[in-house]
């Protein structure tokens, strides 16, 4: 089973199922030696190309992007703000490619380091999954890995073909966006096991949305059962 998502007006998340798996043997790994199939991968690649097009005409930009990862804007606040500053600096109808930044989730800072949860972050404790306002320490940049695992923001109508990282066929080439205007938010396990607490770097960035992210977490929790409606 494979899925994608996309954002409706009223602000919830469609999940469009691929059961591909019913009619082909799917790879169950990115290389074949992992999962030999049918199909690489569950149908990774045929599945962004489907979104590509089928949103091609009804959306101006598409974003590829995993769900555990977030490409979050550093000048302004939204996609919305970004958007026209990358036309500008970069021009229009082009392919926008952003830096991957991990996030261990099983990254536990020392005490001097560690920051308490407000109450309302604390309700979601019980809830499966990360809560990514609660991982805000990052590994430093490897420099061999910096352009490696990027994901991309594209006017679909500029682009014949995409793959999982970068496209393949299109008008123009992508081009980098500085990480000072925006970059990738990956929470994930940690990559270098090697690394050292000190070495870890902190940034608070997603705490400027929590204002926001908060109360509308606790809303969508609320009102799928997950959460008390007293919120205790």
């Amino acid at each position: 089973m494979f899925a994608m998502i996309r954002k409706k007006k009223l602000g919830l998340v469609e999940v469009i199922p691929w059961s591909l798996s019913d009619y082909l043997r799917v790879s169950r790994g990115w290389l074949p030696k992992h999962g030999p199939g049918q199909l690489h991968y569950f149908g990774q690649i045929p599945a962004l190309n489907d979104c590509l097009y089928r949103y091609m005409y009804r959306s101006r930009y598409v974003a590829f992007h995993d769900i555990d990862e977030l490409i979050l804007p550093q000048a302004v606040n939204s996609w919305l703000e970004l958007m026209p500053r990358l036309e500008r600096k970069f021009g229009p109808d082009s392919c926008y490619k952003f830096e991957n930044n991990v996030f261990p989730v099983n990254f536990v800072p020392p005490p001097h380091k560690a920051r308490t949860l407000p109450q309302p972050q604390r309700l979601w404790e019980k809830v499966s999954g990360p809560n990514i306002l609660a991982h805000l320490y990052q590994e430093p940049i490897d420099p061999y890995e910096r352009y490696k695992n990027y994901k991309i923001i594209v006017n679909p109508r500029s682009v014949f073909s995409t793959s999982v990282h970068g496209v393949l066929k299109s008008k123009k080439d992508c081009t980098w966006v500085y990480r000072r205007m925006a970059r990738i938010y990956h929470t994930r396990l940690q990559r270098n096991a090697q690394l050292t607490p000190d070495q870890m770097i902190y940034d608070g960035r997603l705490l400027n949305y929590s204002d926001r992210l908060i109360p509308a977490v606790n809303t969508v929790l609320r009102e799928s059962g997950l959460l008390p409606e007293d919120g205790k």
